[in-house]
């Protein structure tokens, strides 16, 4: 293999992350990867070798911003408006 060649298998092989190397980047655990992956939360690869699953480092980052967004709170929850029912408001 020449040296070019070598250096892009390795640029490759660098866009995609282990179920460990992602999950701990999420900030969460490895089954609950595996899991939005089956559910289609995360797109999985699979190592053509091994078969290990392989996670691109861009639909990592993706998912860590979604999941870094804050979702805004509405008024009209149920449990909102009990509470107020509840304290007399």
């Amino acid at each position: 293999m020449f040296e070019s060649e070598a250096s892009t298998v390795a640029a490759k092989e660098e866009q995609y992350l282990t179920v460990k190397d992602a999950s701990d980047l999420l900030g969460v655990a490895p089954n609950t990867l595996r899991s939005w992956g089956a559910s289609g939360k995360i797109d999985e690869y699979r190592h053509p070798v091994n078969n290990y699953r392989l996670y691109r480092m861009e639909d990592v980052t993706a998912l860590l911003k979604a999941l870094q967004t804050p979702v805004k709170k509405t008024s009209s929850n149920r449990h909102d408006k009990e509470r107020k029912r509840v304290r007399g408001n």
